[in-house]
């Protein structure tokens, strides 16, 4: 029995040293073998697995910098990374609550719009995080947790559905407390829910 073990453990040895994985572990097992010929893995096991758990969630937080998607508008191109899909997805979860799925893309519309608007900032976050520009980021709304519709709209924006034909404002009429969005005089307004999207004179 012990020359068996032995057997396996060398053989184990060499397997973690190809996959390069410590076999420091494995040495442990063969003391295990010669005293107790009754091994058990799951610690062993365990250890690996948080440590590719944790090397997941570092490419995972890469992913989240690398450009997924390129949004496409006239002569404009817009890169956009999984960090800026996660935002808009808050964005629209908390501007859009109890609105339509038209209504969530129409939310997300509006932010690429403004994106690839020279009159405002030229990236995502920047656009939801200018100052006074979306109520969800003044009362902290926007930490809500999107759900897979919110991110289902955010992906038909970008691949060119836009309800609102080229919004940059929208509003709630009933509950809008900004004089500003019920005075300004709008053009090719749209009304998709309880909001009304909107451009203004240059």
């Amino acid at each position: 029995m012990k020359k068996t073990c032995s057997i396996f453990v060398t053989a184990l040895i060499l397997y973690l040293s190809v996959i390069n994985i410590n076999p420091a572990f494995a040495v442990t097992l063969d003391e295990a073998c010669s005293e107790t010929k009754n091994v058990s893995l799951n610690v062993a096991i365990n250890e690996n697995h948080s440590n590719t758990n944790i090397e997941y969630a570092s490419k995972s937080n890469e992913q989240s910098n690398e450009v997924l998607e390129v949004f496409n508008h006239a002569t404009h191109q817009l890169y956009i990374t999984g960090e800026d899909i996660d935002l808009m997805a808050k964005l629209v979860s908390a501007e859009s609550i109890g609105e339509p799925y038209t209504g969530k893309v129409a939310v997300a519309s509006v932010v690429l719009n403004r994106t690839i608007d020279p009159h405002f900032p030229n990236t995502i976050q920047q656009v939801i995080f200018q100052k006074n520009a979306f109520s969800c980021v003044k009362n902290s709304q926007i930490n809500a947790t999107p759900n897979q519709d919110c991110y289902n709209a955010v992906y038909d924006a970008i691949k060119g559905a836009d309800p609102t034909n080229d919004a940059l404002f929208f509003y709630n009429p009933t509950i809008a407390t900004c004089n500003w969005m019920k005075e300004t005089h709008k053009i090719n307004q749209t009304i998709i829910g309880h909001h009304t999207f909107f451009k203004i004179d240059d």
